[in-house]
């Protein structure tokens, strides 16, 4: 059987894997849009504070281990289209040419994508979001080659307050912008106020009820403008910013191709991960999650679901 499995993180490696040890006739190809397979994207942030000092340590897997249990791998490829019908994807390859990959069997563990928010100035240097190993060796960079002294992250869910923590670490003072009035909104509010003092007493200054409204170059660095309640205007001056206002899943090829969507906008499956197209699954950041306890979907982009 002809597995094809679209993204090579956790969900895509788990799934070929799992094929090849329940049918060790399996053939998976697993399609990656980058050459980093297997790799654990929640150690980013300890890599950027210096507790990981070797970024190939993170991968759970390299490559040669993968390809050893009978998987292959094209790295650097990108899937631009799927026809349910013909049981075939379009695939763009690093030379620029289309390859089209036939399959008995299709799993979409396409991920997510960073939240960009609606403001001015995201594109301007200086200015980055977190998402992938990419993302962590352009912010690496710029700290090792412009030396900055501090930090503004917009956001205080778990991307943001894992980068003031590495940041801080790494000697920048950091700064927290939470639109929400507390911060890791996914705990209840006096869990999150330990979570704050916490932060604070580790020299973190935290602004929650605050929304950025736009960021602009200002002297040799940045300046977020922000709102406080009551419509108050800030400014706040850093030397970097990173943006960390949540993620999206990414749909795509699939919704193009019929898929449906459910929660948040994540493709929807059934408790057997099959989506409504037939031999069409999907899995990860980009699919929605059953949660036993409410006996409904949801959307819960954590690796551990």
């Amino acid at each position: 059987m002809e597995l094809l499995l679209i993204g090579g993180s956790d969900a895509g490696i788990s799934a070929a894997l799992a094929a090849r040890q329940i049918n060790p006739e399996t053939r998976p190809t697993i399609v990656l849009a980058d050459p980093y397979p297997n790799f654990s994207i929640c150690g980013l942030p300890f890599y950027l504070s210096g507790e990981v000092a070797d970024w190939k340590t993170l991968a759970h897997r390299d490559l040669a281990a993968i390809e050893a249990q009978g998987i292959t791998v094209e790295t650097n490829h990108r899937c631009t289209a799927i026809d349910p019908a013909k049981k075939t994807a379009s695939i763009d390859t690093p030379s620029g040419a289309n390859q089209t990959l036939t399959w008995d069997k299709l799993v979409l563990c396409t991920g997510a994508r960073s939240t960009a928010p609606q403001i001015p100035g995201l594109d301007l240097p200086g200015v980055f979001f977190l998402r992938w190993m990419d993302d962590s060796f352009a912010i690496d960079e710029f700290i090792r080659r412009k030396k900055p002294q501090s930090i503004i992250i917009i956001g205080a869910g778990y991307i943001g307050l894992e980068i003031a923590d590495a940041m801080t670490r790494r000697g920048l003072g950091a700064t927290v912008l939470e639109y929400a009035p507390s911060v890791l909104t996914t705990l209840d509010a006096d869990m999150g106020a330990l979570v704050r003092n916490e932060l604070e007493n580790n020299g973190v200054r935290v602004l929650t009820g605050v929304a950025a409204r736009g960021i602009r170059q200002h002297e040799n660095g940045l300046m977020v403008d922000a709102r406080q309640p009551g419509e108050k205007h800030i400014e706040i001056a850093g030397d970097m910013v990173l943006v960390a206002t949540g993620a999206r899943p990414q749909t795509e090829p699939g919704l193009s191709a019929g898929i449906e969507t459910g929660f948040s906008g994540a493709i929807r499956v059934n408790a057997r991960m099959e989506t409504n197209l037939a031999d069409i699954y999907a899995a990860g950041d980009c699919a929605e999650t059953r949660h036993r306890l409410l006996d409904r979907n949801l959307w819960l982009p954590l690796g551990t679901t």
